[in-house]
Formats: C-alpha cells, sequence, structure tokens
C-alpha cells in the first residue's frame, strides 16, 4: 500500500512539473516531453531527495555534483533536436537522468563521466530501465570520445555537455559532423551561458539560449 501511495505521489508531482514548468514555460516539443512524462526522475535521485524529484531546481547527488532541474533537462534536448538517426555525444553522464531522456530519442547515445562511482550507478539504474542504446566511458570529457570507438561516420550528429566550461574545447569541435549541433554552458562565472552551436565547415554559428547554473567540467580541455 506505501509503495502505492508513493508512485501516486510521484505520478501527481510528475504531471504537475510537466503542466506548469514545461508546457507552462516554452517547451512545445511532443517528442520531449512525452519522454519525460515516461522516465522515473525519483529512480535518479538520492532517498533523502526523492519527494523533491519533480521540483523544478537542480539536487544533489554525492561527490559534489548535482542533477539537472527539469525544465533545464527538457530545454536542452529540445534546442538539440535528437531524432532515431542520430549518434549523440553527452559529456557528463551524472545520474543518467539526461542519459535516458536523449537515449530515447537518438539512435545511440554515447556518455562519458569522468567519476567512476557516479558512471557505475548510473549503469545501473539505466540497465534496470532496459536502455540498450547506450555506450559507456568513464575518462575526461573534455577530449572527447576515445577516437578508435568513435561511431562508423567518425562524427557525431550530436553534442550534449551537462557541466560548464571557460570555453568550447577544439576536442569537441572535432568530433561534431558537419551541419550537427551541440549545447553546451560557456563561462567562467557561477552563471554561465547556454550555447546552441552549429557546425558549418570549419565554422561554429553561435546562439546564446539562457543563463544557466552548472557544476564546471574538470579536465585537460576544460577546468583544472
Amino acid at each position: 500500500m506505501h509503495k502505492k501511495q508513493n508512485n501516486n505521489a510521484f505520478e501527481t508531482a510528475k504531471q504537475r512539473m510537466l503542466k506548469w514548468n514545461l508546457k507552462g514555460r516554452d517547451i512545445t516539443d511532443s517528442r520531449v516531453l512525452a519522454v519525460m512524462a515516461e522516465v522515473p526522475r525519483e529512480e535518479f535521485v538520492p532517498d533523502s531527495h526523492k519527494s523533491q524529484a519533480y521540483n523544478d531546481g537542480p539536487l544533489p547527488i554525492g561527490l559534489g555534483q548535482t542533477i539537472s532541474q527539469p525544465y533545464i533537462v527538457a530545454l536542452m534536448t529540445q534546442e538539440l533536436q535528437v531524432n532515431k538517426k542520430h549518434h549523440v555525444l553527452e559529456i557528463g553522464t551524472g545520474s543518467g537522468y539526461q542519459t535516458v531522456i536523449l537515449s530515447k530519442l537518438a539512435k545511440k547515445v554515447y556518455t562519458i563521466e569522468r567519476i567512476t562511482e557516479l558512471s557505475e550507478s548510473a549503469q545501473t539504474i539505466l540497465g534496470k530501465l532496459s536502455c540498450n542504446n547506450i555506450e559507456f566511458f568513464i575518462g575526461d570529457g573534455s577530449k572527447g570520445w576515445p577516437k578508435q570507438q568513435l561511431p562508423e561516420s567518425g562524427y557525431f550528429d550530436r553534442i550534449m555537455v551537462t557541466a560548464a566550461v571557460p570555453e568550447i574545447p577544439e576536442s569537441l569541435i572535432k568530433q561534431l559532423a558537419d551541419g550537427g549541433l551541440m549545447v553546451i554552458p560557456v563561462g567562467y562565472a557561477d552563471v554561465q551561458e547556454l550555447i546552441l552551436a552549429q557546425k558549418k565547415g570549419i565554422s561554429l554559428m553561435e546562439r546564446n539560449i539562457c543563463d544557466v547554473r552548472f557544476v564546471k567540467l574538470i579536465g585537460e580541455n576544460a577546468f583544472d
């Protein structure tokens, strides 16, 4: 009975999130909304914060990391315009919540996390949810995906970075397909600009989406 009550409470909170925090703002992509409705966010949140799983704010997941607020997850996903033909690179697996959202829209997701414990936890949760189109790598995300394990084309159609960088790493630009899109928080301060970048030949067309607050990406081509 207690579990059923919990499930009902989560479902009520999820519907409220969809109505007010996503549709009530500027999330209009029906595919993104459907996936956000499908994925149980409470599975990715520590027990101490499960009751807040559908609140529109970031939550701690341990080791100094956070799970992004639902609106930002939906916004970044919507801006990336992912479809079933796309190979997507995600920098910063974290809890795995954004990973699973992408996996339900993409052909395949390649996700990098530098903290072993977080990657292994995400792999366990995503295994339970039967997500079979995800490849995991533990290492420095600022360097991109290991060259010997790239998709057949040698490039990614889409790249999502879920931690802040001082500037867009050249290593990621090189792995983005011509015409491909990258969404990435850029800036040195506590508040960064969320950028949508499209690769056109050797140049990058950039558009500022909004201000955001992300933890810093630590790595050779990011923050020390």
